[in-house]
């Protein structure tokens, strides 16, 4: 694998700390800035709604420029965030802080995505793609609990000013590793929008959002889960969230290898299990062991899932992939969003903290249903082709024959 992947998976790194971090200091910024947590709330909202917006914003602003240079650009937007967010005097300003590092999120994968597969051979396209996204699996295991931990100890802007100077490192990374790849000619906004009127591309992202979807439907609400049906300590879950992100790491690892191999096998198998051990989480959570067990699994079932959903849109989207592959990060967010909120309605109707695992076995079980009909598409796509193909010669030597 060529080195400038590091350069992409240390960007990914710090992108994917930034985005999580918050989740375990938002006590200490809202006591800083006397506001209450449901309101600090809006700096996780805030960032989502950033992604899904401005990944085709950006992407589309970068079609003008070269993809290293766009790739640049995107983490010095990052890293002006992260450090308006560590200076920030007011809660307002910290709030523009994270929308403006929200910019960068989207459009970095989705570009990310495109370069990394452009820098192997194609068999390895997959593989490429996945250890991009190591750097955010591994942000869940290292990054965050690292970032709370200093965020605790230290004051939480001092760990937005080391993801800042994480961003530093990526982009140093990127303007000295990733070789400089020009627009490809003939490209535009028009050919990049035309992706979206493919069938296969539109099924792929809602794939997307319903898959990963399903994990955060139970990993939004893992804290209270584990410490009130589980029994575990509130200074558990932090571990916890370790072995999730140890299972992401693996999983992301493993789906990159297969994925190169048999792509839509590797999400029936992911898709199906993450259905399956979402639905068992309803009954494993109510033991210690079993629901760390559980945990680990979530996680690495559900990345499994991210180098071949990722590789399926650039595939369906050939020609003009990089608005499509942007755009699919931002169905990562919307998955996470609608899994969120479908979540807190079921624990709010009175049906517990573990009614949010069925919520997300349900979602998977929606993605392995498109997952089926994306295939079946495709194979009656492909029998027609063969057909009309087959056909030509036929009537080529009837008219031969007369």
């Amino acid at each position: 694998m060529p080195l400038a992947l590091l350069a992409l998976a240390i960007g990914a790194f710090g992108i994917g700390t930034t985005e999580f971090v918050i989740m375990g200091l938002l006590p200490q910024v809202a006591g800083d800035y006397g506001v209450s947590i449901p309101t600090a709330g809006y700096l996780v909202t805030g960032y989502a709604l950033g992604v899904m917006f401005g990944a085709p914003l950006m992407t589309v602003l970068g079609t003008k420029v070269s993809r290293k240079r766009m790739l640049m650009v995107l983490m010095g937007l990052f890293i002006v965030g992260n450090l308006l967010s560590a200076l920030a005097p007011a809660f307002s300003v910290m709030l523009i802080g994270r929308i403006v590092a929200s910019l960068a999120h989207g459009a970095f994968f989705g570009i990310g995505a495109v370069v990394a597969a452009e820098l192997v051979a194609p068999d390895k396209k997959a593989g490429a793609i996945s250890m991009m996204f190591t750097g955010l699996t591994v942000a869940n295991v290292v990054g965050v609990p690292l970032g709370t931990l200093v965020g605790q100890s230290l004051g939480w802007r001092v760990t937005f000013a080391v993801v800042a100077a994480l961003g530093v490192i990526g982009l140093a990374g990127i303007a000295r590793l990733v070789p400089d790849m020009p627009k490809p000619e003939g490209v535009h906004l028009k050919h990049e929008l035309a992706a979206f009127k493919n069938v296969q591309v539109l099924l792929a992202m809602a794939m997307t959002v319903l898959g990963f979807g399903g994990v955060f439907a139970a990993i939004t609400y893992i804290a209270p889960m584990m410490t009130h049906v589980t029994g575990f300590a509130e200074g558990s879950v932090t571990w916890l969230l370790v072995l999730f992100g140890l299972g992401m790491v693996g999983g992301n690892l493993v789906g990159g290898k297969f994925a190169d191999r048999a792509l839509m096998p590797m999400l029936y198998v992911s898709l199906g299990a993450l259905a399956v051990v979402l639905a068992l989480f309803t009954l494993t959570a109510h033991d210690k062991l079993l629901s760390a067990v559980t945990i680990a699994l979530i996680g690495a079932l559900g990345f499994a899932t991210v180098p071949p959903l990722q590789k399926r849109v650039l595939d369906q989207a050939h020609g003009a992939p990089t608005l499509a592959s942007a755009v699919n990060i931002g169905a990562f967010n919307l998955g996470n969003a609608l899994s969120a909120w479908l979540g807190g309605l079921v624990i709010a109707a009175g049906l517990g903290y573990t009614a949010p695992n069925w919520v997300g076995a349900a979602l998977a079980a929606g993605a392995l249903l498109l997952a089926f009909l994306s295939a079946a598409l495709e194979r009656r796509d492909g029998a027609r082709g063969t057909a009309v193909t087959g056909a030509a010669p036929a009537e080529q030597r009837t008219a031969v024959h007369h």
